[in-house]
């Protein structure tokens, strides 16, 4: 617990933020500041076969000890924190024997994390819980996954004895702005399967995604004085405000779960002049999904028929729902399962309703589902973990190791 603990808190004070401006690869250079911290700790601890290339994907593994073949398992988690709010300068805070009351995590600014808001928090009275200082978020999407992997599998190294097949290791970049696999090398990984080490509370198992598309509408407004603006100004930035308008209220993500799809605005700025507005389409269904970009697409040229060709759309998909690449090797989410309940959790099998690196890897032929991390309101201020839950992470990922060991005995 101490070493979870331990490695986590350091992990976390190292600014990770990727930059979706950014056009390079890495998105932020200051990625491979933690890429470097976990290359060195991963030799000191004996790890073999690591690796940094100039993408600033880590890789490391350790080779089989047992006498009978056995499948080559990857772990893989991501370094990058997200770019709602910021990485830089976190202060984590830990709360032993939480007594399940509200939280008052910054006493400046009155910032508290109720359990009127968050009531999962009751879930975890008596626990030690790992929270945010209410200025920045805390990064447990996903340096919890990372510490989680090293420290469940640093095990094997400390006690050769317990047999094991092929362990493949992968700390990759960018994934909060959809480019965490772009230079990743499936064929050289060399795993037959993996899991991201990148879910939320405890028990949590997913293998479905998502299909994600994003979209930019940057719109050419024509600024004339209001005193004379009649039949002759066209205010870009009330056009972007009318498009947000006509997307249905229903699919937007603060009144959707489960498998209902949504538009969520992420971004609009703007003038008379010029305005640009920006969105995320989510769909678990590839024919919603397709029908949801099909309604985007027909509002801007509903809009360009009424309003002239002013207004310019750019759509791209980034991954697809990951289903039916896991479905033909369902039984490594079975092993998943089975590992939890061997360790007293109970699995709770639910659709990722966010990204994954593990979407687009299954996609390029390694099939990757998802495992929790523990960790509670990611990319936010009120962000929290509580490190029973992290040492039950541990725990998971060491059983999956050992079971798949014994499956050919």
């Amino acid at each position: 617990m101490e070493k979870v603990l331990e490695r986590f808190l350091n992990y976390v004070k190292i600014d990770t933020q990727s930059d979706d401006s950014s056009p390079s690869s890495p998105s932020s250079d200051k990625q491979f500041d933690l890429a470097k911290l976990l290359v060195a700790e991963l030799k000191q601890l004996g790890f073999e076969k690591v690796t940094l290339d100039d993408y600033c994907n880590v890789q490391a593994e350790l080779k089989s000890n047992t006498d009978h073949d056995a499948p080559a398992i990857g772990f893989i988690a991501h370094m990058d924190t997200a770019t709602e709010i910021s990485g830089q300068n976190v202060n984590p805070q830990i709360i032993e024997n939480y007594n399940g009351q509200d939280l008052l995590i910054n006493r400046e600014n009155n910032i508290v994390l109720k359990t009127s808001d968050f009531p999962e928090l009751k879930n975890y009275i008596g626990q030690t819980l790992v929270t945010t200082d209410g200025t920045t978020l805390l990064g447990a999407d996903d340096k919890a996954g990372i510490a989680e992997i090293i420290t469940a599998l640093s095990y094997f190294i400390d006690h050769p004895e317990v047999k094991h097949g092929p362990i493949k290791i992968a700390f990759t970049p960018d994934e909060e702005v959809g480019r965490g696999t772009e230079n990743f090398d499936v064929l050289s990984f060399g795993a037959d399967f993996a899991y991201t080490v990148d879910g939320g509370a405890i028990g949590c198992l997913e293998y479905e995604t998502f299909n994600a598309a994003k979209a930019t509408i940057a719109i050419r407004g024509r600024n004339v004085h209001p005193g004379t603006a009649k039949d002759k100004m066209i205010n870009a930035a009330r056009i972007a405000f009318e498009l947000n308008e006509m997307l249905p209220v229903s699919e937007k993500p603060e009144y959707t779960e489960n498998y209902e799809g949504f538009f969520h605005l992420t971004e609009i700025v703007g003038s008379v002049e010029n305005a640009t507005i920006k969105y995320i389409i989510r769909d678990h269904s590839m024919e919603l999904f397709e029908k949801k970009k099909a309604l985007l697409q027909s509002i801007v040229d509903f809009l360009i028929e009424k309003y002239g060709p002013i207004i310019h759309l750019t759509m791209e998909d980034q991954y697809y729902n990951m289903v039916e690449k896991i479905k033909p090797v369902y039984h490594i989410v079975e092993k998943a399962q089975l590992a939890m309940l061997d360790v007293g959790i109970t699995p709770v099998i639910m659709p990722v309703r966010g990204g994954t690196d593990g979407a687009r890897l299954s996609f390029m032929g390694l099939p990757t589902p998802n495992l929790f991390t523990g960790g509670h309101n990611f990319h936010g201020k009120y962000e929290f973990i509580p490190v029973e839950s992290m040492m039950k992470s541990v725990e998971t990922i060491k059983r999956i190791v050992v079971l798949f060991e014994r499956e050919n005995i």
